[in-house]
């Protein structure tokens, strides 16, 4: 018996949950919501949605509705998490969870309270590079995790052309939260202690009130550094929308990773050169493939069989104490402890 999907938030990455969710076999959309009632109307003609609106109230009020994506803007997470909790919906929340502490906790409270699961969607968990660099370091190949050095940036038509609320958020926020999460998840011990540096110029200088970039550096239990690295504005030259590159250092061994200018695929235009994605969101054959796909179908195969994500809230929060701790450390330039 199929269960009822509905996603919350139909912007670029709320089509995707859309998309996997209409190709489930153990799924049905049943809801697209968008604050903007136009695109939730065409977002759920595109993906046969029973349904669409633009009040996320008539959603969670809808008992056929099983489980729920959330993937409105960073800082629109909790009220809509709480509330499809409390109507006993299961939840899968686009990271960062939230972007404060209190809120982590009242939407991981509602969840558990409800007894309904809450997944923070950090797709990196099923990226085939960072599960392999996962194996290795389970299987003692690397020794001692020594150094982790890991970029994840942004072209600035990110910032000024996809999101229309980059000043209400930060790069940090936005995708610095899927390399602490990668981060923790690879060395599988607690942060202790973060720095952190910032600079605003380029964004700030248009009139988007956001740092364009931030170096951070984790220290973590045990001795292992990671230093990373995000920024959002990148010339949209680039021949890919984001940079990611990664080294990982341990005591017998090291993993490298360039999963953007990867050159499986090279097109060349006489409009531009690219590197195509073959790794995080494409089709084949019509459907859709990729670890950001296959991060939102393991959601619906949690819902469906009744078993835990692999990624809970519980992770989310980890992530966001991480965050605020490293805008803290920024705010007083000095490093600040991360709590237990």
């Amino acid at each position: 018996m199929q269960k009822g999907f509905a996603v919350i938030g139909a912007g670029t990455w709320g089509q995707n949950h859309a998309r996997v969710y209409k190709e489930h076999e153990g799924a049905r959309v049943v809801w697209v919501c968008d604050a903007n009632e136009a695109t939730a109307r065409k977002v759920a003609g595109e993906h046969e949605a029973e349904k669409f609106t633009s009040d996320y109230r008539e959603v969670v009020a809808d008992p056929s509705v099983d489980a729920v994506s959330v993937a409105t803007p960073d800082f629109a997470h909790a009220e809509i998490v709480i509330a499809a909790a409390k109507a006993g919906k299961h939840v899968m929340c686009e990271k960062p969870l939230a972007t404060t502490e209190a809120e982590c906790l009242a939407m991981i409270e509602a969840a558990n309270k409800a007894g309904v699961m809450l997944m923070t969607a950090f797709h990196n968990r099923f990226s085939p590079p960072v599960c392999q660099a996962k194996q290795a370091v389970q299987d003692g190949e690397l020794g001692d995790i020594l150094y982790i050095y890991y970029r994840l940036s942004d072209t600035i038509f990110v910032p000024t052309k996809m999101l229309s609320w980059a000043g209400k958020s930060s790069v940090l926020w936005f995708i610095g939260s899927h390399l602490i999460d990668t981060c923790c998840w690879i060395i599988g011990k607690p942060v202790r202690r973060v720095h952190g540096l910032s600079r605003s110029r380029v964004l700030k200088g248009i009139g988007i009130d956001t740092p364009d970039f931030y170096c951070s550096t984790l220290e973590f239990e045990g001795g292992a550094v990671a230093v990373l690295e995000n920024c959002w504005v990148l010339p949209e030259t680039l021949p890919t929308i984001v940079d990611v590159k990664a080294e990982i250092v341990g005591s017998k061994g090291a993993i490298f990773m360039d999963t953007s200018s990867h050159r499986a695929v090279q097109k060349y235009t006489q409009q531009k050169g690219s590197y195509p994605d073959v790794l995080v969101n494409y089709q084949i054959h019509g459907r859709a493939m990729g670890f950001g796909p296959e991060c939102i179908r393991h959601f619906v195969d949690c819902v469906v069989k009744d078993q835990p994500p692999l990624v809970t809230g519980e992770d989310g929060l980890r992530a966001a104490r991480i965050v605020l701790a490293i805008e803290e450390a920024i705010r007083r330039g000095a490093p600040v402890e991360v709590p237990a």
